[in-house]
């Protein structure tokens, strides 16, 4: 089984910690995505592929933490909208940044009804990005597959749910069993919490946010899997269909496989 969250959230911003695998106290969501066991005992390698919430909360006092990790690029999944409100992450020499929109409808348009299943409501989103979004995900997962770019980081907002697609996609082709994958997507809702108490804490007139937009239950992940292994007969048939070549199969199998 991959890595578990350490940090727990006691009350007040002070007591908010961090996992001991980020470094970054200003962000919630960011971990290694190496660790997990692959195809014949091979494991998926450690500091070539990050996952994380937005990055522009990163500062100057942050620098040497992140310089330290070697990363070279930056993929954000944010629409153009989110970028400009909230800005991107502080130009670093030898980073590469880049801004991939994965087209999909807003979450806004959709009502959740809290007496349905949370899980179903988010598998459902996922499906649609997936299908509405086959370019930029392509897109996202090509990068990642070219090792001149590791160490990569991928972010949206939250880094949960577009973020969560681009790992689980990625884990998926490696050979990482669902139950791994299901369970690195399910860490986002303790970093949630996180980041929904310092909200509280630092901007007490902001409304709570609803469910799905904290919750990453396990069960939506399996779900958006074992569907999309139905309609293209495997994750690397879905990556196929979207665009992703041999080429960049073989390459994340090389550069992100021991």
């Amino acid at each position: 089984m991959g890595p578990r969250p350490t940090g727990r959230y006691r009350g007040g911003v002070d007591a908010i910690e961090t996992s001991p695998r980020s470094p970054f106290p200003a962000l919630f969501n960011f971990r290694d995505v190496g660790g997990y066991t692959g195809p014949d005992g091979r494991t998926v390698r450690r500091g070539r592929l990050y996952r994380s919430d937005s990055l522009h909360r990163i500062d100057e006092t942050d620098r040497e933490a992140f310089t330290a990790l070697g990363i070279r690029t930056v993929i954000d999944l944010r629409r153009p909208e989110e970028v400009a409100r909230a800005g991107r992450v502080p130009a670093y020499d030898g980073l590469t940044y880049r801004h991939i929109h994965p087209e999909h409808q807003s979450w806004a348009e959709v009502r959740y009804d809290p007496e349905q299943s949370l899980a179903r409501w988010l598998a459902d989103r996922y499906a649609a990005l997936a299908q509405t979004g086959t370019a930029g995900l392509a897109e996202a997962v090509g990068l990642i597959a070219d090792s001149a770019n590791a160490p990569v980081v991928v972010h949206c907002v939250a880094g949960k749910d577009r973020t969560g697609i681009v790992c689980a996609l990625t884990l998926a082709v490696l050979g990482v069993a669902d139950d791994d994958i299901t369970a690195d997507y399910a860490l986002s809702t303790e970093a949630s919490e996180r980041f929904s108490a310092w909200v509280a804490a630092t901007t007490p007139a902001a409304k709570e946010l609803p469910p799905p937009f904290l919750a990453s239950p396990a069960e939506a992940m399996a779900l958006f899997l074992t569907e999309l292994r139905e309609g293209y007969g495997s994750v690397e048939g879905y990556l196929r269909h979207a665009g992703v070549t041999d080429a960049q199969l073989a390459g994340l199998r090389e550069h992100l496989l021991d």
